[in-house]
């Protein structure tokens, strides 16, 4: 019989797979399975892929005949309905695994429950919550999207060691060094979603891209509530590397709209909001699209604005040993702020990682005002 502390010692195993599928599952979530036999791992598995196997049918194949009489550890609740793939539930009664232990229950209402259920049906033994917690931090984008429709938002900004993300001339690269832009490319690899603000792409002319060899490329979201996006951008001259998502108020131009629509462009409408998008039915959009994950990568406008709607769920700040001052020197977070520090968002749950000279602070954003 597994102790609590061999049964959080696989869990932690089954979490560590499941990491593997990040930026490839989506919308799934990500799922590590590891099976047990005799206090000895006789198979494991993940999601790999959206639309593949799941992390449950990779550990029974691993394990073949060792199956019968094993425990099975995984991840997240397994499946009990036909989707890309067959039931979960049904190949672990068939294997005659005799115990399943699962971190958290399936938020997606399809499923939830109905796995233990069926899997208690089958005369499986069936326990839940184990490192629970931990399992729903690491799949709370997927949590997000069952629960609300809407995708996870990470806001991210590069700046100097007194608050700066460019110059008072505009010029902003590069604040930070290479180590720190290849992290930030492959976070933009995990991502279903990058999104600036069409200043941003009027003055910068960024690609939007993982340049990582063997990621994906996210689809480019451009804030843009006119349609005003350059014909001759970098953006849509490589459309074909990456879908573009143009979000305009229902007061753009519609010879503009058209023209962006021609040139393969996906166009999103939302309410006008004094002359701006409304961000707040653009993410209700995404979400619909099933994007989990989408990445705000600025400029001030977009930044504030996520933050200042309380959009935004977690925080990724780079931050570079260097000093560029100028009263006129963009500031990362603008707008009117706030009268008290208690009202203050915060960033909990923090990481800090540091990359050549500089720092990344991560965490979850808590707000109080």
């Amino acid at each position: 019989m597994a102790t609590p502390d061999a049964d959080e010692k696989y869990m932690a195993l089954a979490l560590e797979l499941a990491e593997k599928g990040r930026g490839k599952v989506e919308p799934n979530p990500m799922v590590g399975a590891v099976l047990v036999k005799d206090g000895e791992i006789v198979g494991k598995g993940y999601h790999q892929v959206f639309g593949g196997a799941h992390a449950e049918i990779y550990a029974i194949h691993e394990g073949g005949t060792n199956c019968r009489g094993a425990t099975l550890y995984v991840s997240m609740e397994p499946c009990a309905h036909y989707g890309k793939t067959a039931p979960c539930v049904d190949a672990i009664i068939k294997a005659g695994i005799k115990k399943v232990v699962a971190a958290i229950i399936d938020p997606n209402h399809i499923t939830s429950g109905k796995g233990i259920q069926k899997l208690k049906g089958g005369g499986v033994e069936v326990v839940v919550g184990v490192m629970e917690m931990q399992a729903k931090r690491h799949n709370a984008p997927f949590f997000k999207l069952m629960q609300k429709g809407l995708p996870y938002v990470t806001v991210k900004w590069a700046m100097s060691i007194d608050g700066k993300i460019a110059t008072h001339t505009g010029e902003s690269r590069w604040i930070t060094s290479d180590e720190s832009r290849k992290y930030a490319h492959k976070i933009r690899g995990q991502m279903d979603g990058i999104l600036v603000g069409i200043n941003t792409v009027a003055r910068d002319d960024p690609l939007l891209t993982c340049r990582i060899e063997g990621w994906r490329n996210p689809k480019r979201i451009v804030v843009d509530s006119n349609a005003l996006l350059p014909i001759h951008s970098r953006l849509l001259s490589t459309i074909n590397e990456g879908e573009i998502i143009i979000a305009v108020n229902k007061n753009a131009q519609p010879n503009r709209v058209e023209k962006l629509e021609q040139l393969g462009c996906k166009i999103v409408r939302t309410n006008d909001i004094n002359g701006y998008v409304d961000l707040n039915e653009l993410f209700q959009q995404l979400g619909e699209m099933k994007l989990t994950n989408i990445l705000v990568e600025g400029g001030s406008r977009v930044i504030t604005s996520v933050i200042e709607g309380h959009l935004a769920d977690k925080a990724m700040i780079f931050i570079a040993p260097i000093i560029i001052g100028g009263e006129g020197a963009k500031s990362p977070v603008l707008g009117t702020g706030i009268n008290k520090i208690s009202e203050a968002a915060e960033i909990d749950e923090v990481e800090i990682k540091r990359f050549s000279n500089d720092i990344v602070i991560e965490g979850t954003l808590k707000y109080r005002g």
